[in-house]
């Protein structure tokens, strides 16, 4: 590739791009702040935050059909859409802290305004005339959506912040991180599931949401009590103005002849000239966007660079990354619609049993790329749903044996704990799965893009429950076409068995692209990691 430089482009500067530099040297780590001691705040806040979180999802399904009323497929559907809605917000709350406030702020009016929603929700389920209450409690509902869409993008971005990869003792530390970060998830969601989902069954919905409301205070409180162990960071400037300047000036060059080797050279900028381990190295894939960074007769006639036409190496890179990134982002899709039924049909399915306690439980994996854990857990989630399947096979012929089929209502002789083997095949997909896309999405973004990172994981889920409402819709559609639906208000008459043999279906075709698309995926490169390579090599 070339690298030549004349003294007509070398005096080619941006004034935006040294301003956004200087103000990343000012944010620029001290030895005294940060790691573990700082990291381990955030992780408890965030083990709040999912307390909170699955506490009030986890349940939702029964208190929408149960004290709102609503059919079963409708309050579904609704659960689906305000997680899909919770989900999708993050990419607003990620450009947001890049562009605006930085991360630690937004994470604080974000938690602020999580509390305030969980407030609202206790008081909503408790003195709220029955009137309002429906009303009242959605409102709510999407206030904790919009705290949710700040918090969640910045607060894993920010932990992991904290960890300074120019140190090989912390960049060693971070190897870690992932794993006991998603630990605290599991936790903190395990709880919620065990304890207030409890609570909000036998002693009241008031009781369940004001222990979800303390839970949001006492993180608030954790969050601002590191305030002075924290690495904190200034906001970089909007992601999303480096990604269309690449498109804009590759557009504007379709037309120029040659390759890297012809015309003025390359260019990069002088900060990437001195400092190889932070300049990605150049990579054959979506050669049509090499042309921004060319230096043709134009710019090097130019005194002053404009960024809509010329763009250097790095930024190239960068926007090839998040290219490379849509395909595995879209395989992972699938994996949300099969995490969506945790929320909804899995509890029906456990209301009409005999009740106890039922659990999630994990467990880590290391040693292997982010890519294969991820396979790994969609191929487990295929699992999920061939024994949920089994699972409501059995407890639809034990209705039918006990003549309970006109019966939804009345609980069908049979352990809830039938659902356990679902449950932990869904954790420990949610293991392999989560864990590889938190990290594989904030190693292979941009720096400058690692709250849209952390967003873009998010985006899946809220995606694949919206996919997972169009698949119920199309689902109730074809099937009423040819006799009665699947779906049904009636949960013993629904067919809920053969539904879950489509999703896995669609999951196995799913797993298929997959692999494809993961077996062309092209790591992030650095130049300097190339040049040790050849060097090794020589």
């Amino acid at each position: 590739m070339a690298n030549s430089e004349s003294p007509s482009h070398l005096s080619i500067h941006c004034g935006r791009e040294d301003t956004e530099k200087n103000l990343i040297r000012q944010e620029q780590p001290s030895s005294s702040r940060g790691g573990w001691s700082a990291a381990i705040f955030i992780i408890f806040v965030e083990m709040a935050e999912r307390f909170a979180y699955y506490g009030t999802a986890g349940n939702l399904i029964t208190y929408l059909t149960n004290e709102l009323h609503e059919p079963i497929p409708m309050a579904a559907k609704n659960v689906n859409t305000w997680v899909g809605v919770s989900s999708l917000l993050p990419i607003i709350g990620a450009f947001v802290a890049d562009a605006f406030l930085g991360r630690f702020n937004t994470i604080l009016g974000s938690s602020i305004i999580y509390c305030f929603a969980l407030i609202m929700l206790t008081l909503t389920v408790s003195i709220m005339p029955r009137h309002y209450r429906k009303e009242m409690f959605f409102v709510s509902l999407y206030l904790l959506a919009i705290g949710q869409g700040g918090h969640k993008p910045c607060v894993q971005t920010f932990a992991a912040d904290q960890f300074d990869e120019d140190s090989p003792e912390e960049k060693k530390a971070k190897s870690s991180f992932f794993n006991w970060w998603y630990m605290g998830i599991v936790v903190g969601a395990s709880t919620a599931t065990l304890a207030v989902i409890y609570v909000q069954d036998n002693v009241g919905w008031a009781a369940g949401f004001g222990i979800l409301t303390g839970a949001m205070v006492v993180a608030l409180v954790l969050f601002l009590l590191g305030y002075k162990r924290y690495r904190k960071q200034g906001p970089l400037g909007s992601p999303f103005t480096k990604v269309v300047q690449v498109l804009v000036a590759a557009a504007r060059k379709r037309c120029v002849d040659g390759t890297l080797m012809t015309g003025f050279g390359v260019y990069k900028d002088d900060e990437s000239q001195h400092d190889t381990r932070r300049t990605l190295a150049h990579t054959s894939q979506y050669r049509c966007l090499d042309k921004a960074m060319i230096i043709d007769q134009l710019d090097a006639s130019s005194m002053t660079r404009n960024p809509w036409r010329l763009c250097s190496q790095n930024q190239v890179e960068q926007v090839k990354l998040v290219l490379r990134l849509i395909p595995i982002w879209l395989c992972c899709l699938m994996f949300a619609v099969v995490q969506s039924f945790s929320v909804t049909f899995f509890t029906k399915q456990g209301s009409t049993m005999v009740r106890s306690i039922a659990r999630k439980i994990t467990g880590h994996s290391s040693g292997i790329t982010t890519l294969r854990r991820i396979g790994i857990g969609l191929f487990v989630s295929i699992f999920t749903m061939v024994v949920s399947a089994l699972v409501e096979a059995k407890r639809v012929r034990i209705a039918r044996d006990q003549n309970l089929l006109d019966n939804p209502k009345t609980v069908v002789p049979m352990r809830v704990w039938w659902l356990i083997p679902q449950y932990m095949i869904c954790g420990l997909s949610d293991v392999f799965t989560f864990v590889g896309l938190q990290e594989f999405f904030y190693d292979q973004m941009p720096e400058e893009m690692r709250s849209m990172g952390a967003a873009a994981y998010l985006s899946a889920i809220g995606v694949g429950n919206f996919l997972s409402n169009a698949i119920i819709s199309v689902v109730q559609e074809i099937s009423s076409m040819h006799g009665e639906k699947w779906l049904g208000n009636n949960i013993n008459r629904a067919h809920l068995d053969s539904f879950y043999w489509v999703i896995a279906a669609l999951g196995t075709l799913n797993l298929c692209v997959y692999v494809f698309v993961a077996k062309l995926f092209v790591y992030k490169k650095f130049e300097a990691q190339e040049a040790n390579k050849e060097k090794e090599l020589t």
